[in-house]
């Protein structure tokens, strides 16, 4: 169906222009990613071809790869690039058979678009979309919608859906090296996974990197901004809070079929909205009590609120038509609800909650939480305030010069994997190209792969032979370090870089006095409110919570004097926190010391 005409590499100007074309066509790609899709030094290929109908395609490959094409003055990514970055484009779920019928030429229809049951991704007319396989989110098509979401719903959802560009099994896959989608699972759960496709958002870790495609993003902003001109808190009285009410309350008389039709009919944004609202009024009855406060607004929403969200659903503020929690609670603010005072320099609290509220006395609680927890005696709310410590697995990411030492493998550039599962794969890569040093089995032979991916250049001429421990050390310190933190009762949720420690230290203010510094509570799912007043008990100390230097969202703990030895026994008995975790503890003073 293809003929190729011209093969050439591109230069470094044509490198500029084809990153800037295509930072035009997909804004939500990140510099790194922009830099790894279209690389500065790496070979980078443009090949122009014919199909059968003589139309002009212009394909860009890298790594032998098809990575875009070019119809028309268009640019669309390929399947191997939308296998790195899954979440470029929102995605449009479809039956494992039906991938055969596109990769004939057919066109998706409408009634063999699986509806997931928190609604279709919000597109536009002539929105370049992905297609996906239920239960994967690999895609394995790209096609451009012909009608947009309400008309699709409209339609009963029946007639062509899509008009399918470029397949998994066609001829431009085959250009390259045949290799199949990869199985993603949701990064959350289905219902996150179409919300964030549908509205344009980046998860974590869950990198690892996930972004979304600017269409949808862009016709969300023009249909909001008459909304968005308006004053939030009016918004909020107005359309907003009668899916909200609805949300918290269903009606009696409707059934749950029912209710479940009118909650999908809603926007993403709508019903993130919605979401905040049943979780605010929820922790505000349920998990909020009058000793807690001054409460730090980040406490509230990290703690209370994502405590009372339903199975299945994540908070999300920038999913929401607030983009920041400060100003969802100046709404709350407005309505008389709660008052939020700046006690220190930049950190918010919450100082006071009208419980008497007609809203927060109206608020029924969800199904499937405890009629126990709506309830607020004490042991109780005891109970929900016991700390778990998080499990944290280091992960790894294959990053671009290891590629040729995973690819065997089946793993491409953003695999993520545990330390056991690079073992395994380092030993069958060994065994099966026979590197086993024959004479000596501690050793391994290194071949052209292994020089290029774990040594030096000034190694290269000087190293033939590594002890297996070195060859696994020198890959993992190689690989792109990732880790997974999994919260009590939470989805686990994957970031990059190696998790950062708390940090305990020791300053010297006026007078020579000596204050505890505390940093990082926050990535351990600990309250620095909270450690900061069980501190204050234990020692009988003043204790105050300040913004972390160098940080956007984290607050440190000070505490006079040197109070290691209790930080200590709190973080590593009563937290049950591994040591590896805490850094500082050495700083603790000497005992049996007399002055």
């Amino acid at each position: 169906a293809f003929r190729v005409r011209a093969n050439s590499n591109i230069k470094g100007s044509d490198r500029r222009k084809l990153r800037s074309d295509v930072a035009a066509a997909f804004p939500s790609l990140s510099t790194e990613q922009l830099a790894e899709l279209v690389p500065n030094k790496e070979e980078l290929n443009v090949i122009k071809i014919y199909s059968h109908k003589g139309e002009a395609i212009t394909v860009y490959v890298n790594h032998r790869n098809p990575i875009l094409f070019e119809a028309e003055k268009v640019l669309y990514p390929t399947v191997y690039t939308l296998w790195v970055y899954p979440d470029l484009l929102p995605a449009f779920a479809t039956w494992p058979p039906v991938l055969q019928k596109l990769a004939g030429g057919a066109d998706l229809m409408l009634p063999g678009v699986v509806v997931p049951p928190s609604g279709l991704p919000q597109v536009q007319r002539g929105t370049l979309c992905a297609v996906t396989l239920l239960g994967n989110r690999a895609p394995v098509a790209v096609g451009v919608a012909t009608m947009s979401t309400e008309e699709m719903l409209a339609a009963g959802m029946k007639g062509k859906g899509f008009a399918v560009l470029h397949t998994h099994l066609d001829h431009l896959w085959e250009y390259g090296d045949k290799s199949s989608p990869p199985t993603l699972a949701p990064l959350v759960t289905d219902s996150a996974a179409t919300e964030s496709a549908g509205d344009g958002e980046q998860l974590q870790g869950k990198e690892p990197g996930s972004s979304c495609s600017p269409e949808p993003q862009q016709h969300v902003d023009i249909g909001d901004l008459s909304l968005r001109d308006r004053d939030p808190c009016a918004e909020l009285l107005g359309k907003e809070e009668l899916h909200e009410n609805r949300a918290a309350e269903p009606a009696e008389d409707a059934s749950p079929e029912d209710q479940q039709e009118a909650e999908d009919s809603r926007s993403p944004q709508e019903q993130m909205d919605a979401l905040f609202n049943q979780c605010f009024f929820h922790a505000l009855k349920c998990r909020v009590k009058k000793s807690d406060l001054p409460l730090l607004t980040s406490t509230f929403l990290g703690s209370h609120m994502v405590s009372c969200c339903p199975a299945g659903k994540q908070l999300d503020i920038k999913k929401s038509s607030y983009k920041k929690f400060s100003k969802f609670l100046q709404c709350m603010q407005h309505q008389r609800i709660l008052q939020v005072k700046e006690l220190s320099k930049g950190v918010e609290s919450i100082v006071d909650v009208d419980w008497k509220h007609p809203d927060i006395k109206a608020f029924a609680v969800p199904e499937g939480f405890s009629s126990a927890s709506a309830a607020q005696d004490s042991k109780s709310e005891d109970r929900e305030q016991v700390y778990h410590a998080p499990e944290i697995i280091p992960l790894y990411g294959v990053s671009t010069k290891m590629i040729p030492l995973f690819q065997e493998s089946g793993h491409r550039k953003g695999s993520i994997l545990s330390s056991s599962e690079v073992r395994n794969i380092i030993i069958n890569y060994v065994k099966s190209n026979e590197l086993v040093d024959e004479t000596n089995k501690n050793f391994v032979k290194v071949n052209a792969v292994l020089c290029d991916c774990l040594l030096d250049k000034s190694e290269q001429d000087e190293i033939s032979h590594l002890k297996w421990d070195e060859l696994l050390s020198r890959c993992l310190e190689r690989l792109q370090p990732l880790h997974q933190v999994t919260f009590s009762g939470q989805e686990p949720v994957v970031r990059k870089g190696n998790i950062e420690p708390i940090d305990i230290s020791i300053a010297q203010r006026s007078s020579n006095k000596k204050v505890t510094i505390i940093k990082n509570l926050e990535l351990y799912g600990l309250d620095p409110q909270c450690v900061a007043n069980a501190l204050q008990q234990k020692v009988q100390a003043s204790a105050t919570i300040s913004p972390a230097p160098g940080t956007k969202d984290r607050v440190q703990v000070q505490i006079q004097g040197n109070q290691i030895h209790h930080l200590a026994k709190m973080l590593l008995e009563e937290y049950q926190l591994p040591r590896k975790y805490i850094q500082g503890l050495e700083k603790a003073p000497k005992l049996g010391r007399k002055k």
